[in-house]
């Protein structure tokens, strides 16, 4: 099992454990480690350059988020998207955005405005350049932005932390049907008015943002069976 073409390096300064997390679980939400790829712990020690301890207790958190199946004895693999938990984080998310979208935008803030008009710009350059992975990085940007500008870090970090599913089904989402270039629409209106004070203008194009992959669902399961979990799925079957 190969862990992805993206290099790691080991940063001493900081958690091992942390860092083979954020590793896997970023090629895990970007595909590059599909559904039902093994992740053999032996192979991962040797890739990683660790011991088993580090990378036991990253699957145990991949596992929480629900985007591993561990079976003790057995093997690790990575699990279909779940449709349950991509629900549930997009519930949460658009509630939470909602509400900043409606505290940011109260009153004119042009400077933030032009903050946001200035990422969509290189989201822009992605798409041009074909660089999916590089436009969803540069997407998370322009959100975390306006958790950062509410003063929400923690809550950024939560949101996150839940949102590993979901954030599966949007970029499975995102290279089709025009997808990409109506993300850059959503966010330039959301920037334009929340430069121009207009909180109800803000909140319909956050709506409209973030219940677009939902909606697409069925095509989505049409094209792609074998990412998502069945119906009756149970762990562990």
């Amino acid at each position: 099992m190969s862990a992805g073409a993206v290099p790691f390096r080991l940063n001493r300064a900081r958690s091992a454990t942390e860092q083979v997390f954020e590793h896997l679980r970023a090629q895990i939400v970007g595909l590059t480690l599909k559904p039902g790829t093994v992740l053999a712990r032996p192979a991962l020690c040797d890739y990683f350059q660790l011991s088993q301890s580090p990378i036991r207790e990253a699957l145990l958190r991949l596992e929480e988020e629900r985007l591993v199946d561990i079976y003790p004895q057995h093997q690790t693999r990575v699990r279909a998207i779940d449709l349950a938990a991509a629900r549930q984080a997009h519930f949460f998310r658009l509630s939470v955005e909602l509400e900043i979208a409606w505290v940011l935008a109260r009153a004119p803030r042009v400077a933030l405005g032009q903050q946001l008009t200035d990422i969509v710009a290189r989201q822009r350059g992605c798409l041009e350049a074909g660089d999916f992975e590089r436009f969803t990085r540069i997407d998370m940007a322009f959100h975390k932005r306006m958790y950062d500008a509410s003063e929400l870090p923690d809550l950024w970090a939560m949101m996150r932390s839940c949102s590993g599913n979901l954030d599966r089904l949007r970029r499975l989402h995102l290279p089709l049907n025009g997808k990409a270039l109506s993300i850059l629409r959503q966010h330039d209106r959301i920037a334009r008015c929340i430069a121009e004070g207009d909180a109800a203008g803000a909140q319909r194009a956050v709506r409209q943002h973030l219940s677009g992959t939902l909606q697409a669902l069925d095509e989505l399961r049409a094209r792609f069976p074998d990412m998502l979990l069945p119906a009756d799925y149970a762990p562990g079957r």
